[in-house]
């Protein structure tokens, strides 16, 4: 075995050249597709066209790691909520908070159609994690001490961090879309709560989008539109 001390750093440099490469293709593909430039990916990631290539060969090899990562990504923040959060509301608001950040509701779309759902969802590799049971177990906790209704399953959970995780109609024109969604997410967890439960405490977070502020964003939306057409 070699002694040279650079080799565990190199190991360790392409470790983490591997996780900023899937991370950023997990942004890039929600923002733009699965087609984006690769070029793109890389910038993001800090690294060379090349290391990416050595990476992820083809197109599709980088699509499957993104599948890969992403799955694993919401597996490791319900396991981190669990551990982190003594109580089990907190754990599982943190989890569906990290969850969220991961645009799951954008990557997962992208990526259908481009590789098989045998690829995306894990039933062709050995390798990537299941999250289901990891955030059922998190739910259950919750469930069983009283802290949330005992009616909500797994499918309220998943299902909503999907829909706040797709970007509202207007892409970029939307100002703080991330933020926003974070402030909704907090509204529907405290509706999880049982009847009769005591009012929430903690300020809403994120952009309070009242009436006029709605109407300047749509008329935004509605002139770049038209700029677009131009």
């Amino acid at each position: 075995m070699s002694t040279d001390p650079a080799r565990p750093r190199m190991r360790a440099d392409a470790r983490r050249n591997r996780e900023e490469i899937l991370r950023a293709a997990r942004e890039v593909f929600a923002d733009q597709g699965p087609d984006a430039p690769l070029d793109e990916i890389a910038r993001r990631a800090g690294v060379g066209i090349a290391t990416l290539y050595r990476r992820f060969p083809t197109r599709p090899d980088l699509l499957r790691g993104v599948a890969a990562e992403v799955f694993t990504a919401v597996d490791a923040a319900a396991r981190r909520a669990a551990g982190a959060e003594g109580d089990p509301a907190g754990a599982l608001r943190r989890f569906m908070h990290d969850a969220l950040d991961l645009k799951i509701g954008s990557v997962v779309p992208a990526l259908l159609g481009h590789i098989t759902a045998g690829e995306l969802f894990g039933r062709e590799r050995g390798d990537a994690a299941d999250p289901v049971e990891t955030v059922d177990r998190l739910l259950a906790r919750a469930r069983a001490a009283g802290a949330i209704r005992p009616d909500v399953v797994f499918g309220d959970i998943v299902l909503m961090i999907i829909r706040l995780s797709r970007p509202l109609p207007g892409g970029g024109r939307i100002p703080d879309d991330d933020a926003l969604a974070h402030r909704q997410l907090d509204l529907y967890v405290d509706g999880l709560r049982p009847s009769g439960s005591a009012r929430p405490a903690t300020p809403l977070g994120g952009p309070a989008v009242d009436a006029a502020a709605f109407t300047r964003i749509r008329e935004r939306v509605i002139d770049d539109a038209r700029a677009d057409v131009d």
